[in-house]
């Protein structure tokens, strides 16, 4: 058997005497570790948890990449493009996109009883994929956008709630333009995203057909492709090879560019984690160091008695980092097990809940990433591990005649 490991076992149960002074010590030292761990992790899994039910959001509300007329920018007052363009195969072809839809905006100003508001049209045709919004119409159904006998119309919680509209009820849409159009929508669902302030609030969604005749485009015009991507953590690659493939008259935007202030935003989030990590695994590594500092004075007679019957002082550091590595990973395990308990109870009840007005989801959200979780735990163990190579050095000054007079 290895004399360090053997050693390290024994001085390990010999702490676990009632008596010896190191007990507590270890104990506080597991509770410390575990206490940390669980810091660490319910950190990583709530940041990655909100980063991704954000982004699944936004690009699900209007997709990861836009392509349109370069002389568009953002202007909600667009310039149309034909929707029977010869790259759009090519682009279907491209690795990691999944859908292209068909859109058109078009600002107005909705007015229902004694009440008005700014919005934008959004139109949409059978192209557009309705899987993100299933689970987001509230009330009533989706739009039908073959249906050109009445203007149908899916409308935000928001603006129903300011605008006291429900499903049946009828509104107005005046347009800014020379003409001076004006349209009757009827209220065919209502939807809630929690994207209040930049989607919610602003858009509503009609069909395509009724943006094109307010503009007097022919039926095939639209103000460009939206594309969906099955990975955003590729989404530059992708954008770049959709660029290579449209003309030059043609414009490439991810949703980053578009609303950079999310995105943004969900950046400054793994600061946030970044410096909690290294904060936590300094003290967990503080505590690390205090503990064996303690375990060798503890034992300075039984290391003098081993130094004296020819222990080397090789033999002797690697015992105690043997014994440092036992406290370790037992903190580990009970941070696991505390921080992973409480991540999944949080996942399956959603127990602690957010204001969705200012945070975008209803509910503090858990990711659960493999990866994530043993890079926390390896890089905690090799990080303390390493600090302790600093008192380990204090053997070596130890001596052994001295010890062992030591009381």
């Amino acid at each position: 058997m290895n004399l360090s490991k053997l050693l390290a076992d024994r001085i390990y149960q010999s702490n676990n005497d009632s008596k010896k002074t190191a007990k507590p010590v270890v104990i506080i030292a597991i509770s410390g570790i575990g206490l940390g761990v669980v810091a660490m992790l319910l950190s990583v899994m709530v940041v990655t948890g909100f980063k991704n039910e954000i982004s699944d959001k936004v690009t699900g509300f209007m997709s990861a990449i836009r392509v349109h007329q370069l002389a568009n920018n953002n202007s909600f007052e667009e310039v149309p493009i034909s929707s029977n363009q010869n790259y759009l195969q090519e682009i279907k072809k491209i690795n990691g996109v999944t859908s292209i839809q068909n859109y058109a905006h078009k600002a107005g100003i909705l007015k229902a009883k004694d009440e008005i508001q700014g919005v934008v049209l959004k139109g949409v045709d059978n192209t557009f994929d309705w899987d993100f919004f299933k689970n987001k119409i509230t009330n009533g159904d989706k739009i039908d956008v073959n249906n050109l006998n009445k203007n149908e119309a899916l409308v935000s919680k928001n603006l129903c709630d300011k605008l006291n509209l429900k499903v049946g009820d009828s509104f107005l849409i005046f347009f800014i333009q020379e003409d001076r159009k004006v349209r009757k929508f009827i209220v065919k669902g209502i939807y809630n995203t929690g994207l209040s302030e930049d989607f919610d609030n602003l858009y509503v969604f009609c069909s395509m057909n009724v943006i094109q005749k307010v503009n007097n485009w022919d039926s095939t015009q639209v103000a460009g492709f939206e594309i969906k991507v099955n990975d955003l953590n590729n989404l530059d690659n992708i954008s770049k090879e959709i660029y290579d493939k449209v003309d030059y008259q043609t414009n490439v935007q991810t949703v980053k560019e578009i609303y950079p202030q999310i995105f943004n935003w969900l950046e400054l989030q793994n600061l946030n984690v970044i410096v909690i990590i290294v904060l936590i695994s300094l003290i967990a590594g503080t505590t690390m160091i205090s503990t064996l500092l303690i375990l060798i004075l503890e034992n300075r007679r039984p290391i003098g008695l081993l130094k004296a019957i020819g222990a080397s002082d090789q033999t002797l550091t690697k015992t105690f980092l043997n014994l440092s590595s036992k406290i370790l990973i037992r903190g580990l395990l009970f941070g696991n097990i505390i921080g992973l308990g409480l991540a999944f109870f949080q996942f399956t009840t959603g127990f602690i809940t957010l204001d969705e007005t200012s945070y975008y989801i209803k509910s503090v959200p858990i990711n659960f990433s493999l990866t994530g979780i043993l890079l926390i735990n390896l890089g905690t163990y090799v990080m303390c591990m390493l600090m302790l190579l600093i008192p380990g050095k204090i053997i070596s000054k130890i001596n052994p005649i001295e010890s062992l007079r030591f009381d």
